[in-house]
């Protein structure tokens, strides 16, 4: 059987954890942030867990080797 491929650009934004969960950074802090209240910018720094069986199916599909 042949290796399966990873997508690269689904690799460098999510990874798995321990548990098996997704985690993610949020987007949308990398310009126009002054017309941002700071609190927001603070809250995008935060990593996140993926839920939602359905998203998570699809990611996972999509990094056959973790």
């Amino acid at each position: 059987m042949a290796k399966l491929k990873t997508k690269k650009g689904v690799a460098k934004r999510f990874k798995l954890t321990k548990s098996k969960k997704i985690k993610y950074f949020h987007g949308g802090k990398r310009h126009l942030a002054t017309c941002k209240a700071g609190k927001r910018i603070r809250k995008l720094r935060r990593a996140a867990i993926l839920d939602g069986r359905k998203q998570a199916a699809f990611v996972k599909s999509m990094l056959p080797y973790g």
